[in-house]
């Protein structure tokens, strides 16, 4: 499913690649999550099936595809938020580090700790701005330090400078890229290993669309992330590896599926796939 490096020719296509990639090389590669098989179902309705596919450690692993085909399902089963959806049956398995997430006896919040979400809309808490960064660790008992906790979190987020002098203010006052800065670091301030961005900047403008895919640039160097997009630009420009969903239609179904995950620059420049094509290059979806 994967190549061997190979580099890719530039600005071809509706679609400008920020820079030239190599796909990281299998000898480079450190895999976080392997997904075998998964499938999830909402009551009767399948809405992803037999997806297979590897996350690799520091990388930004892109989700693209139309509306309805799957993405953000798909990424909340890599830290098991489908649970608290009544109706969702996950089949398969997901694979952190070697061990099934889904198995018996796994602690979902302890997989939430390790695997991180960002959701698409900014949502802080209505406390202070120190507070929400603080939250979570003071509910998991990781009090020590806390202060020093909360500042490395903001400063990782490239928050601190902007609010150090403000931490008791109502992060509600905060605009709505450093409303989701903030979010960003107060689900690292937990010491997470995997963040998810669901559509992290679809609700901001394009300054703060800027700084949230400079800070993911950023973030890759101590954190693997995922991400779902719709914007393509905005996936061409910071994923290194994506991955294209699209709807299968079959007797009257309508099913989620991966049809081709390779690195950023060949699903953009080079599809193997001609339904990727027809995506990339705007023909559907």
């Amino acid at each position: 499913m994967m190549t061997d490096d190979v580099t890719i020719p530039i600005n071809v296509g509706p679609v400008e690649i920020a820079r030239e990639r190599k796909a990281p090389a299998p000898a480079q590669r450190e895999t976080v999550f392997d997904i075998r098989d998964l499938e999830v179902n909402y009551g009767p309705t399948t809405a992803i099936s037999g997806v297979n596919l590897e996350i690799y450690r520091h990388y930004i692993t892109a989700m693209i595809g139309p509306s309805g085909c799957g993405k953000s399902t798909f990424i909340r089963c890599l830290n098991r938020m489908n649970d608290l959806v009544p109706s969702a049956k996950v089949e398969g398995s997901v694979l952190y580090r070697g061990q099934d997430i889904y198995a018996d006896g796994v602690d979902p919040v302890e997989v939430r700790r390790r695997i991180g979400m960002v959701f698409q809309r900014a949502n802080p808490f209505p406390k202070s701005i120190y507070d929400n960064v603080a939250w979570g660790p003071r509910v998991l008992g990781m009090r020590n330090g806390l202060d020093d906790r909360v500042e490395r979190a903001l400063t990782s987020a490239a928050l601190w400078n902007e609010v150090k002098d403000r931490l008791k203010k109502s992060a509600l006052s905060l605009s709505g890229g450093q409303q989701q800065r903030l979010c960003i670091a107060r689900a690292i301030a937990i010491e997470p290993e995997v963040l998810l961005l669901d559509e992290p900047a679809s609700a901001l403008d394009p300054i703060a669309t800027s700084a949230i895919e400079d800070l993911m640039h950023d973030l890759k160097k101590d954190y693997t992330l995922v991400i779902v997009t719709h914007n393509m630009q905005q996936a061409a420009r910071v994923a290194d590896l994506t991955a294209f969903f699209t709807l299968e239609v079959a007797e009257g179904r309508r099913t989620g599926v991966l049809v081709e995950y390779d690195s950023t620059d060949k699903i953009f420049t080079n599809p193997s796939d001609k339904r990727t094509e027809d995506y990339v290059t705007g023909r559907f979806g």
